[in-house]
């Protein structure tokens, strides 16, 4: 029987176990060799940690002095925001605060001589939406408040925008501010406003309008959307009609409402000032209609009517077609926008011939019974001239070469007047200057220096062609005739009022004396007798009253073929011949059925001439027209006779 085993024996007997050694005693791990992981390396660092382990005392007072590191962190930076950077940091949170509205100012309205309304200003409001506020939106169904969002928004606000729920739903949703609506009018916005929608706001602007339509467009002119003129009176006045925007400082919240109490006016608004024009609404509407009608019956290209008061000067009526509608301009071509009474050049054709006729008898060449002898053809420089249709030799006075309008008989009468002397005489009357009532991008029209003239240029200056105006200079030489010889320089407004009731007449127009009283009163027998039986102007005849005019039938230049094209017709007059009031000038550039100005001008003159005498209460003459010889009505003139004019003759240098 084998004993037991002796406690603490193992396989080897006789040996016993070796005792460990202390931990002090152990070897170290060697240098750079790490100890073994999750093991301290050493009996202290074993207990540090094992007493912050277990040590509930010191792991508060760790966590105690963290947290108070941390409070010292935020202390000193908000020590440096309240202290050392407040006012910076102040102004930056004031700047995220503060908004700057732009308060327009209104547009000053446009007015007749009698005070109609022509254009005004009225308040409008933009509403735009913040889009990031719509999904919040709730309101009460059946009692109970119910969020209903972009979708309820948009059905509750599009009846009153004029558009659909599906149309306005894409507009209310993103993360912006976007403009929904432009143009509402204050009534519309207050209903808007009643619903309490959040994140719907409005901003004040203005809209333009035009109570007299298209009939005033051409002349009055247009606002741009965004608010700047463009064109007519619109452009030409506006200095004193758009006035001075205002603006107002306030304090918003960040849901964007304003702070109460934190508005304040940083720059008042000034209204602009209202334009009173010379314009006769009635007569440019009624002007404007004729013109209109004679255009689309004639198939011209264009036509127009001005209306010039003779003593004073002022424009009653400047009617341009086609027209286009002044808050629609969208679709307009360039060329529709402008007017072309006082924009396009032309030459004049026979309604000139009364500045060369008027030059001649004051320079004492010629008086109305001098007698021609007018061939069918003239040879002069390098041409040989006719008149519209071909006769045989006839023999007419001055005058009755103006009644007839013919060419070789205009040339006869006053070729003998010096080149530069003829020159002075057209300047005087206008010709080659702007006519000073500021039209934006009025022409000068062209009238070249004597020196700069050719052979045939110096001859048909003399009949109304080789140089060109605008029907505002047209109309200008015969109120010159009209008024006794006195050109006074057209003009078209009256006054202007500001925002505070002063009225400021505009400057008084001075006249300026081109030729004699006589020499007008001489001239404008003749173009009475235009008007006669014998005349070419015998449709623009007024019943109980005397008129003056001249018919006009030019080639007309057309600078998009490089050449002439086509026809201008006009007419020119003025009545009571006797004691004149108002001058009418018609025009119709290139007419496709006819192209005669007596047989297209007058009766359109007749029609507005008539019209304005009669709303003016113009009563009608008392006295008769005088009698001008026209031609030899028993025997033909003695061409040997030196006083005669004779054609036929054999020019010698």
């Amino acid at each position: 029987m084998t004993p037991p085993k002796a406690p603490g024996t193992g396989s080897s007997a006789g040996k016993r176990a070796a005792p460990k050694k202390p931990a002090a005693a152990r070897k170290p791990p060697a240098a750079g060799k790490p100890a073994a992981a999750g093991k301290p390396s050493t009996p202290a660092e074993r207990r540090r940690r094992g007493a912050l382990v277990a040590n509930p005392h010191r792991r508060v007072r760790f966590m105690l002095v963290a947290a108070m590191f941390v409070f010292t962190v935020f202390a000193a930076q908000l020590l440096r925001v309240q202290a050392f950077d407040a006012a910076t940091v102040q102004e930056a949170a004031f700047d995220k605060r503060v908004v700057t509205d732009v308060q327009p100012a209104l547009r000053g309205q446009i007015l007749d001589r009698n005070g109609v309304v022509l254009a005004s200003s009225v308040e409008r409001k933009t509403i735009y939406a913040d889009q990031k506020v719509l999904p919040t939106y709730s309101r009460k169904i059946d009692n109970t408040k119910t969020v209903v969002g972009v979708v309820g928004a948009a059905q509750q606000l599009a009846p009153l925008l004029g558009t659909t729920p599906e149309a306005l739903v894409p507009q209310l949703m993103g993360n912006q501010y976007r403009i929904i609506a432009k143009d509402i009018t204050p009534i519309a916005w207050r209903q808007i406003a009643a619903l309490g929608i959040p994140g719907i706001y409005s901003e004040p602007t203005t809209s333009r309008v035009y109570p007299a339509g298209m009939s005033t467009a051409p002349l009055v002119g247009f606002v741009q959307k965004d608010g700047t003129a463009g064109g007519g009176v619109e452009v030409m006045t506006d200095s004193a009609l758009k006035g001075t925007p205002g603006k107002v400082v306030y304090q918003r919240a960040q849901d964007g409402t304003a702070i109460p109490g934190t508005d304040e006016v940083d720059q008042p608004t000034v209204n602009g000032s209202d334009v009173r024009l010379t314009i006769d609404a009635d007569l440019q509407w009624y002007a404007q209609n004729q013109i209109a009608n004679m255009v689309t019956k004639s198939q011209a290209l264009s036509g127009y009517v001005v209306v010039q008061e003779v003593k004073t000067g002022k424009l009653r009526a400047v009617a341009s077609y086609p027209t286009y509608d002044p808050v629609d301009v969208g679709k307009t071509g360039a060329d529709a926008l402008a007017n072309h009474a006082f924009q396009d050049v032309y030459e004049p054709g026979s309604t000139g011939k009364v500045m060369s006729m008027s030059a001649a008898i004051e320079e004492k060449v010629v008086q109305p019974t001098t007698q021609l002898i007018v061939p069918n053809r003239l040879p002069r420089s390098d041409t040989s001239f006719k008149d519209d249709v071909d006769h045989p030799t006839l023999n007419l006075t001055v005058a009755g070469a103006l009644a007839m309008s013919s060419n070789i008989g205009t040339m006869l009468a006053t070729e003998k007047v010096a080149p530069q002397t003829m020159y002075d005489y057209f300047h005087k009357f206008g010709i080659g200057s702007k006519s000073g009532v500021g039209w934006p991008g009025e022409s000068a029209g062209l009238l070249a220096k004597p020196e700069d003239w050719s052979g045939s240029q110096r001859y048909t200056l003399l009949f109304g062609q080789g140089y060109s105006l605008n029907a505002i200079q047209a109309a200008g030489v015969y109120q010159t005739i009209a008024n006794g010889g006195v050109r006074i320089p057209p003009s078209l407004v009256e006054s202007t009022t500001d925002a505070d009731g002063k009225v400021t007449p505009a400057a008084q127009q001075q006249g300026v004396r081109v030729v004699s009283k006589d020499t007008a009163t001489k001239v404008s027998q003749m173009l009475e007798e235009v008007v006669g039986p014998h005349g070419t102007g015998l449709k623009a005849k007024i019943d109980g009253y005397r008129v003056a005019g001249k018919t006009g039938t030019a080639d007309r230049y057309d600078a998009a073929v490089g050449g002439y094209s086509g026809f201008t017709a006009s007419f020119i007059g003025y009545a009571p011949a006797d004691d004149p009031q108002y001058v009418v000038a018609v025009t119709l550039q290139r007419p496709v059925q006819g192209h005669f100005g007596g047989q297209l001008g007058a009766p359109v003159f007749k029609d507005v001439m008539t019209y304005a005498l009669q709303k003016a209460q113009i009563p009608p003459t008392n006295s008769a027209a005088p009698v001008i010889p026209l031609n030899s009505a028993d025997a033909a003139w003695d061409p040997n006779d030196p006083a005669v004019l004779n054609g036929e003759k054999k020019r010698t240098r």
